[in-house]
């Protein structure tokens, strides 16, 4: 009998300790998402402005705010970044900005990781929704996965996300679909190697250069409808 309530006890115990320990797991990115809000506060920032957010392709668009001078923006990007990870750390990378438009690029290491297109616009759905639930009117903008020469070999896969992708803001209202695949492809349907940096995955600022031109559009309309 003795023995059985050592025994109880040590197991509950462990499942405290388990418990504790579980629960004081950071969230994946939480170091350069608590690195990047400090960072803007002590900047500080507009309410209502334009965010900018996603995976590293719009984390090193470290021009973007010159890019674009007409319009307050802030850029939350995070390196590495999935669709489920912005998911997790939307409240503090978007929603606490109560931000006039959202433009997200998310999908693309997505992919590379062997996602389905499903369980990836599960999660940018998700992220439309709760977006919708605090201001339902905000046009958000989902920038399509580029053509990177070092994930060639995914061509396939990238084309169908892309197309589901865009197939999504077509029934969602204020969702937009922003292409930059076929602007970064050759005549012959080619990736542009000098576009890309010598990893071939991130840009240079040629191509940052093409992604200006298609994201000026909606941006343009967005000052108009103004």
């Amino acid at each position: 009998m003795k023995n059985l309530k050592i025994h109880t006890l040590f197991f509950l115990l462990f499942q405290i300790l388990l418990f504790q320990d579980l629960n004081g797991q950071k969230l994946p990115f939480q170091g350069e998402v608590n690195k990047l809000t400090a960072e803007l506060d002590s900047t500080g920032w507009e309410k209502e402005s334009i965010v900018f957010t996603g995976s590293s392709s719009i984390r090193m668009w470290k021009n973007l705010q010159e890019e674009f001078p007409n319009f307050p923006l802030i850029n939350t990007g995070f390196g590495g970044s999935q669709a489920s990870d912005l998911l997790q750390h939307l409240d503090t990378l978007v929603l606490r900005f109560h931000p006039s438009a959202v433009f997200i690029y998310e999908g693309d290491n997505d992919v590379n990781a062997g996602k389905t297109p499903q369980v990836i616009l599960h999660d940018l759905k998700q992220i439309l929704d709760r977006i919708r639930m605090k201001s339902p009117q905000i046009p958000v903008y989902f920038i399509g996965a580029k053509p990177s020469p070092s994930r060639w070999g995914l061509k396939t896969e990238y084309e169908r996300f892309n197309l589901e992708l865009q197939q999504l803001t077509t029934n969602q209202p204020n969702a937009h679909y922003i292409d930059v695949w076929n602007p970064m492809l050759d005549q012959d349907g080619q990736p542009r190697p000098e576009l890309f940096l010598t990893d071939l995955l991130h840009m240079k600022p040629a191509g940052y250069e093409i992604w200006k031109k298609q994201i000026q559009k909606p941006l343009i309309s967005l000052q108009k409808s103004n």
